[in-house]
C-alpha cells in the first residue's frame, strides 16, 4: 500500500473535536500518526498548508443510473464525478432500470463499483418492488447482498399500511428508511413552488403542504414502530419545525438537505432553465432560511447531494415535460462552504454535516481521522477560486444550475482507502 504524508494543513475531526494545524500520516490504507513534524520518510507528501484536511465526504443521496441508464451517468463516472467534489463515498438510490428490488442488482452495483469507482459506492436498495408502493422487497436478503438502507425515492409510499409494515421490518436489520415525502394527491402535476412564482410563470404549484402532511404522517409511524426514519432533501419550513419536534420527542428521525435547497430559492425557476426544475422544488426564501438554520442547529444532520443527471435532450423541452433534478457532486463543497464564510456554520460542523453524521446514519467506516481509521481524507482548498463548467466535468450529465458560476472553495486532494484517487492539477487517478 502507499504511504502519504499531508504537511501542514488545518486538519478538522468532529469525531475528537480537533481542530488544529498538524501532519496527516498514511499507511497501509490507515490513518497511521496525526501530530506537527511528522517524518515523511519514503512518504508521498501533500503540501497541504492554507488548506483543510478532513475525513472524506459522505454523500448518502445520489443516482448513479446503472443499470440501465448508462447514457446519463455510470457507476464509474459518478465515482469520478464524487471524488473530484471531494467525496469518498456515495450511497446510490434504487430508481434504476430495472429497480433494485432484488439482490442481485444491490450485488451487481458493488461488483462495477469496485471495477470502475474510485469512491466507495453503497446500493439502497427499493423499499418495496418495482418502486410501486405495495409488496416489501426481501429486506434481509438485500441487506445480507451489501444494501445499506431501504427507499423508494423518487416515487412515493402513499399507503400508509405498506410504510408501516417497511418501517416495521427494518428494525429487523437495523437499518434506515430513507423517505421521498410528498403527498402526490397534493403535489397534483405541481412543478414548482406553489406561491407568487408559480403565479407569474403560469406553471402548476407544488405546496408546502405536499412535504409537510407526508412528514408528519412518517413521524408518527416511526413512533409507533420504533424504526430509523430518515427524511430525504427537506424542503419546508413545516418539514424542519416537524423534524426539530420529533427528535426533541426523542423519536428516532434522521434527515438531510441539498445544496440547492440551502443556497437558491424558486426565484431561479423564473427564466424556466429546466436545471432549476427538482423534486421536492426549490422553495420560498423563508424556506430556505428554515432549512439552513436547521443544518445549523443540527435538525437536519447532513448535506446530501441528490445528485440527479439528465441528458442533454431530456432537459431541453417544456419545463412542464422536463424531468426532475440536477448534478451536485462537483459543486456541493463551493456551494456548502458560503455558510461557513456568513458564518452560519463553524468548519467542524461543516465537515460533520459533509461527512461524519452520513457515515454514522448509514452505519459505515469514514467520518473521523483517528489513528487507525481507514485514510478516507479529503484536501480542501478553502480559497480557491474556479469558475465551473459541467462540460468539463466528470460527470456524463451538466444539468446543474451552477453552469458557469464563478466558485470559491474546492477539493484539491481525495484519498480512498489510503490511495490518492483525486488531484485538482492531475485530475482523478483512479480506477
Amino acid at each position: 500500500m502507499s504511504r502519504i504524508l499531508i504537511r501542514g494543513g488545518r486538519v478538522l475531526d468532529p469525531v475528537a473535536g480537533l481542530d488544529v494545524q498538524a501532519d496527516v500520516l498514511i499507511e497501509d490504507g490507515r490513518i497511521a500518526g496525526l501530530g506537527a513534524g511528522l517524518a515523511a520518510g519514503k512518504a508521498e507528501v501533500i503540501d497541504a498548508k492554507g488548506c483543510w484536511v478532513a475525513p472524506g465526504f459522505v454523500d448518502m443521496h445520489v443516482h448513479l443510473r446503472e443499470p440501465g441508464q448508462e447514457y446519463k451517468e455510470d457507476i464509474g463516472s459518478g465515482g469520478r464525478a464524487a471524488v473530484a467534489g471531494g467525496f469518498t463515498a456515495v450511497a446510490c438510490m434504487a430508481n434504476t432500470s430495472p429497480v433494485n428490488d432484488d439482490p442481485s442488482v444491490t450485488q451487481y452495483i458493488l461488483e462495477r463499483a469496485r471495477a470502475t469507482s474510485p469512491a466507495r459506492v453503497y446500493p439502497i436498495a427499493a423499499a418495496t418492488k418495482g418502486l410501486k408502493g405495495e409488496v416489501m422487497t426481501e429486506m434481509v436478503a438485500q441487506r445480507a447482498a451489501g444494501a445499506v438502507a431501504f427507499s423508494d425515492d423518487g416515487k412515493v409510499i402513499m399507503d400508509s399500511g405498506v410504510m408501516r409494515r417497511v418501517l416495521e421490518y427494518s428494525k429487523m436489520i437495523d437499518v434506515p428508511i430513507i423517505v421521498h415525502a410528498e403527498d402526490c394527491s397534493l403535489v397534483a402535476g405541481g412543478v414548482v413552488n406553489e406561491g407568487p412564482i408559480s403565479t407569474k410563470l403560469g406553471l402548476p404549484g407544488n405546496p408546502n403542504l405536499a412535504e409537510a402532511v407526508l412528514v408528519s404522517r412518517d413521524i408518527m409511524l416511526a413512533s409507533e414502530t420504533g424504526a430509523h426514519l430518515h427524511v430525504a432533501h427537506v424542503s419546508t419550513h413545516e418539514a424542519v419545525d416537524l423534524i426539530r419536534r420529533a427528535r426533541e420527542q426523542g423519536i428516532r428521525v434522521t434527515a438531510e438537505v441539498t445544496p440547492h435547497h440551502l443556497a437558491l430559492t424558486d426565484a431561479a425557476t423564473l427564466g424556466f432553465d429546466t436545471n432549476a426544475k427538482m423534486a421536492p422544488p426549490l422553495r420560498s426564501q423563508k424556506d430556505c432560511e428554515a432549512c439552513v438554520q436547521g443544518l445549523v442547529d443540527g435538525t437536519l444532520d447532513c448535506v446530501a447531494t441528490d445528485h440527479a443527471p439528465h441528458a442533454i435532450h431530456e432537459k431541453e423541452v417544456d419545463f412542464i415535460e422536463a424531468p426532475c433534478g440536477v448534478l451536485g457532486l462537483e459543486t456541493a463543497v463551493p456551494v456548502t462552504l458560503e455558510l461557513v464564510r456568513a458564518g452560519r456554520l463553524a468548519p467542524l460542523a461543516w465537515v460533520r454535516a459533509m461527512s461524519t453524521n452520513a457515515a454514522q446514519i448509514l452505519q459505515q467506516a469514514g467520518g473521523s481521522l483517528s489513528v487507525g481509521d481507514v485514510a478516507d481524507v479529503v484536501v480542501i482548498d478553502p480559497e480557491r477560486e474556479w469558475t465551473y463548467d459541467p462540460v468539463k466535468g466528470y460527470s456524463k450529465s451538466i444539468n446543474s444550475p451552477w453552469a458557469g458560476a464563478r466558485l470559491r472553495g474546492r477539493a484539491v486532494a481525495t484519498i480512498v482507502a489510503g490511495r490518492l484517487v483525486y488531484d485538482v492539477e492531475r485530475g482523478v487517478l483512479h480506477p
